[in-house]
């Protein structure tokens, strides 16, 4: 599978804008990498995160989400794994990953689990209640949201059952990249899966985004890395190596479930 990170720079509360620039930004990735899935990072819609008029700014149902990106997806026969956006449903405004197939089908939505409480996200969004994997061109994937990443059980969780391809959409901050770089690669090696990082870069207020989006193989070999600008990484991640890196060190069939306890 081919897979392009757009790591994009959004403006902050401007979602038309927005809109525009990642509908232009997927038409020339596709144009120029000729990827299979093409990903965003977390709230290009928005920013993260306007506490002013949030609920306004907010895609409602993931209406504009769906006909804008979902289209493009049918348009171009290619996956998108569609970052995620600022979400008014439900009676309230949730950080939600929409994932559409080549024939621009809705085939995932989750709804950020773990709220960022240090920057206030749990005052202003509500936590998603379901993990979320999906099949893309055949092979088993899952999304997580930012946070989440530093979460270790519940991507264990979802790789019990096998996966192939773990997408992270991040608004990762520059000050703490080297945190990022770090739990990527450790969930690439320990679950033995490709794990995609599409962070965004610039800033919203005093927070300066850091960039350095990765895409990760499950010896934890980085395959593509960007810089801290905007820009695009491309890698072919060969799916044939899974097997023989499962079977070498078989991690899974190892564990010992019975001995772990961590609902405390």
């Amino acid at each position: 599978m081919k897979i392009t990170c757009i790591q994009m720079d959004m403006l902050f509360g401007e979602p038309e804008k927005n809109f525009s620039r990642a509908e232009e930004l997927i038409e020339k990735a596709v144009a120029e990498t000729a990827p299979d899935t093409v990903t965003l990072p977390e709230t290009w819609n928005t920013g993260f995160f306007p506490r002013e008029g949030l609920e306004a700014l907010a895609d409602k149902d993931g209406a504009e989400v769906k006909s804008r990106i979902g289209a493009l997806a049918k348009k171009h026969g290619v996956n998108i794994v569609a970052g995620s956006v600022a979400n008014l449903k439900n009676g309230g405004v949730f950080n939600t990953c929409y994932v559409f197939d080549r024939a621009g089908k809705t085939v995932a939505e989750y709804d950020k689990t773990h709220l960022f409480a240090p920057m206030g996200e749990d005052g202003y969004f509500k936590k998603g209640d379901h993990l979320s994997t999906f099949d893309l061109d055949g092979r088993r994937c899952g999304v997580i949201i930012c946070y989440d990443v530093r979460f270790p059980e519940l991507t264990r969780t979802m790789t019990v059952g096998g996966l192939d391809f773990l997408f992270v959409v991040s608004q990762w901050p520059k000050v703490r990249i080297p945190h990022l770089l770090a739990l990527t690669k450790a969930r690439a090696i320990e679950n033995q899966m490709f794990v995609v990082c599409c962070n965004s870069c610039g800033s919203a207020g005093e927070t300066v985004y850091g960039g350095a989006s990765t895409i990760t193989d499950p010896w934890g070999e980085t395959l593509a890395a960007a810089g801290p600008d905007e820009q695009f990484i491309t890698a072919g991640c060969d799916v044939s190596t899974l097997k023989s890196i499962r079977e070498s060190i078989n991690v899974f069939r190892d564990r010992r479930p019975e001995l772990y306890n961590i609902n405390r």
